[in-house]
């Protein structure tokens, strides 16, 4: 028998001419713990695939169209190494390495993406990030970073489902590899082994510059009276999807002759469904634990695209859980910062009403370390340790967390006052005792407010219709809780 092994290695694709498993699997991996685990691949018709996992084995009969799949008993986390071992006729395959824990899908824009190496707290973090319970897989896009030129013949190549996405391994986390990881996702997962103590994986499926459309399945848009618009004809010249989508992906594919097409128009990362179909469908075998999300940038530049966001997202969750068949799959996701764009304060606000929508959900504020010019700020550590907290609190069942900065219940007016209370609202305070800035009546003149215990009092004379709180692109609030975590950008209702 021929023996492939891919322990320490990694390679994009385990094959043979006629043997193959998914390309998700690879030596250092994390398998999620407390499901069964599946392996699949590709094989010759009626040939016996064997997988091996620890003590565990299994075989199937390759199907009619090449297709194979073998279930496992599910474990519990494991941080001892196992090696999965598949063969068939005279090849098999090795992948030694493997923990048992949990794994995240993390996706969204280019401040998911946000390398270790680029992130304020490099320096000093790169001196500790030996992490062998972490692991995480990092396939690169096709055409990531080109902008504002036309596709090489070779990047229009890789314009299909199959290759858009590098599937190239998974891959232990130290100071060498990690320069390369999602720094929000290093920072969760290092939060999260250091309270949990199981293994962490991360699949980081990003695109810088992506609409939420890209992400989401077509046949899911399709089925939806708000959004079926949006998967009618060239998506190109489609205007029911954001402007600037449409502009990046008419200079890289609008001119070029031979680019993969369908009646949606010419493939691209930005395309509506595309990224589903390339990185998301490929996984719905792969049992995992939940979806870390920081996107919107690419949507919140024009005011339809920020008010349909919250349905749109909704959308996304209810079909990610759906097709995962995980009806309660934890899914979080990161609040835009501050920055001086027009809609943002309006956009980060719906981001907050999707917490209403979504059980399961969480959304870590992070308004406090934006920057007044840069859509990327560099302090993801704060962004990826706001994000484990949900997770600890939520998922992981440690209600000792305080998940959250205060987040806005009510707005009541009383003698001459309107009252707001919150959530997680402990030990109310201002950002170095300053005085409480950014709330509103009005949406535009900064009004007085004061901190009384767990609420805050804002003086007014006359009723107003709406209390407003950091409504600027660039926020002005500086309220926090005892944690020190920030308010939430919102406009509330009075009552």
């Amino acid at each position: 028998m021929k023996y492939l092994s891919f322990g320490l290695l990694f390679f994009p694709i385990v094959a043979t001419a006629q043997f193959s498993v998914a390309t998700v699997f690879s030596g250092n991996m994390v398998l999620q713990r407390e499901k069964p685990i599946a392996v699949w691949g590709k094989a010759i018709p009626g040939n016996t695939v064997e997988v091996r996992l620890g003590r565990n084995r299994s075989t199937t009969v390759t199907k009619s169209d090449s297709s194979w799949i073998v279930y496992l008993p599910k474990q519990k986390a494991n941080t001892e190494s196992q090696t999965l071992y598949v063969s068939s006729a005279d090849t098999a395959v090795l992948f030694s390495n493997i923990l048992i824990g949990d794994v995240w899908i993390c996706s969204g824009q280019s401040n998911m993406e946000w390398a270790m190496k680029k992130e304020m707290h490099w320096n000093e973090e790169k001196l500790k990030a030996n992490q062998p319970m972490i692991r995480f897989m990092n396939p690169p896009p096709a055409g990531r970073y080109v902008y504002g030129v036309a596709y090489t013949d070779s990047l229009t190549r890789r314009l299909n489902e199959d290759s858009f996405y590098l599937w190239n391994g998974w891959e232990l986390c130290d100071s060498s590899t990690v320069q390369t990881m999602s720094a929000v996702a290093y920072y969760f997962a290092k939060s999260i082994v250091a309270n949990e103590h199981v293994p962490i994986g991360l699949i980081n499926l990003s695109i810088g510059g992506a609409p939420a459309e890209t992400f989401i399945r077509v046949d899911a848009m399709r089925n939806s009276k708000q959004f079926a618009e949006k998967v009618k004809g060239n998506w190109l010249s489609n205007d029911a999807l954001p402007k600037w989508m449409r502009q990046r992906g008419s200079e890289n594919v609008g001119n070029l002759s031979f680019v993969p097409a369908d009646e949606l128009g010419p493939n691209h990362a930005y395309k509506p469904g595309f990224a589903y179909t390339a990185g998301i469908e490929p996984l719905l075998q792969f049992p995992v634990r939940g979806v870390l999300w920081y996107q919107g940038e690419t949507n919140a530049e024009e005011i339809e695209r920020v008010n349909e966001y919250r349905s749109l997202i909704k959308l996304l969750i209810d079909d990610y859980r759906l097709q995962w068949k995980q009806a309660d799959m934890p899914f979080y996701w990161v609040q835009l910062s501050s920055i001086e764009r027009p809609l943002w304060h309006m956009f980060r606000d719906e981001q907050r009403k999707l917490l209403a929508d979504v059980k399961n959900g969480g959304m870590a504020v992070c308004s406090d370390v934006g920057a007044k010019n840069d859509v990327h700020p560099t302090n993801k550590k704060a962004v990826g340790e706001r994000l484990a907290r949900w997770a600890l609190y939520t998922t992981y069942g440690k209600k000792e967390i305080v998940p959250s900065g205060p987040l806005p219940v009510k707005a009541v007016y009383t003698n001459g006052q309107v009252i707001i209370s919150f959530r997680y609202a402990d030990g109310l305070q201002t950002k170095n005792n300053e005085l409480l800035q950014g709330f509103s009546i009005d949406g535009e003149e900064v009004t007085e407010a004061f901190i009384q215990n767990k609420h805050v009092l804002v003086k007014t004379k006359q009723k107003p219709a709406y209390i407003y709180y950091g409504w600027q692109p660039f926020s002005k609030g500086n309220l926090l809780n005892a944690e020190q975590l920030p308010a939430s950008t919102f406009k509330l209702k009075v009552e």
